[in-house]
């Protein structure tokens, strides 16, 4: 405990941890650390720091000096190179397996939705919709159905059947009700629709 880079390190963490860290003396501390004379033990540390990362025990049975697991993780990092390796090699798969179980989440609600969706264009092609009906007719009877949901789940409302999630609900039937496939969505919310100008996700 005589590196600097230790104590500062102790420090740290007790401040993260400890609200009764004396401060005023660590920074006497820390400005004896890497003297030639400076000398510091577990138990020093403890009563001059009020620390609690560390514990020092006397005794036969049970004594000894006890860190936190942050503190003995850098410990041994700092002892064995090879440790600290393997610390950052299982930190990256720990990383890896997080971002694999949020990916695989985000799919099976994407996956859900569009179930959901099927369930619902279905139900109303097949109770709601007369044949002789048009296109528009239908798509604009797919987006009423999907309002009434929206007021009866969400409660919104689409404005006028003029808003874009209301554009894009009476688009999408009307894909579905004639099996065409959609290859991709362009919005620019706030633009008018009569020119392409300053439309750039219409580009």
């Amino acid at each position: 405990m005589r590196n600097r880079n230790i104590v500062e390190f102790l420090a740290v963490w007790e401040e993260l941890h400890n609200p009764d860290f004396n401060r005023v003396q660590f920074e006497a501390v820390r400005s004896e650390a890497g003297l030639n004379r400076f000398v510091m033990t577990p138990t020093k540390w403890i009563e001059q720091t009020n620390a609690i990362g560390i514990v020092s025990k006397a005794g036969r049975y049970g004594g000894g000096t006890y860190a936190h697991s942050d503190i003995a993780m850098a410990f041994a990092t700092w002892i064995s190179p090879e440790f600290q390796l393997y610390i950052m090699k299982d930190y990256r798969r720990l990383k890896q397996d997080e971002n694999s179980r949020l990916s695989l989440d985000w799919n099976l609600n994407r996956a859900l939705s569009k179930v959901n969706y099927r369930i619902h264009t279905d139900a109303v092609k097949e109770n709601l919709i007369p044949p002789e009906l048009t296109p528009e007719q239908i798509a604009y009877t797919y987006a009423s159905e999907a309002d009434i949901l929206n007021v009866a789940l969400l409660a919104i409302r689409q404005i006028d059947g003029y808003s874009l999630d209301a554009q894009k609900t009476k688009m999408k039937a009307f894909c579905d009700y004639n099996e065409y496939e959609i290859a991709g969505e362009y919005e620019d919310a706030g633009k008018s629709g009569k020119s392409i100008e300053g439309r750039f996700a219409n580009k």
